[in-house]
């Protein structure tokens, strides 16, 4: 059964809205796009961060270990992507849904 994590920020990819959280001890504000498992089996996202507090610079892409993340909020407000995809991502091994794959394609 998927956590209220998993539940929350794969709603989040199909209706395409903001996710706010805390990770690592950082807030976090989001836009999800791929979620599923990694190469552990653990769930995880590949989200587009463009605001909140970074180790890094912003916007970029970031990948979060569900089981690392708490406060997590649906926050309506644009849509974020990311400009790049020059390479694969390595984040989720296991896709379970893809928002370029599953959800814009259907429309």
């Amino acid at each position: 059964m998927p956590s209220r994590s998993y539940t929350l920020f794969r709603d989040a990819i199909l209706s395409e809205q903001q996710v706010t959280c805390v990770y690592e001890g950082r807030y976090r504000e989001l836009c999800p796009h791929i979620i599923g498992t990694n190469k552990r089996g653990e769930e995880a996202v590949l989200a587009w961060q463009f605001g909140g507090e970074s180790s890094g610079r912003l916007p970029q892409w970031r990948c979060l270990s569900l089981a690392s993340v708490s406060q997590a909020r649906v926050r309506i407000g644009p849509w974020h992507e990311g400009g790049s995809h020059r390479t694969t991502q390595t984040c989720v091994s296991n896709v379970d849904l893809d928002i370029n794959v599953h959800v814009r394609k259907l429309r």
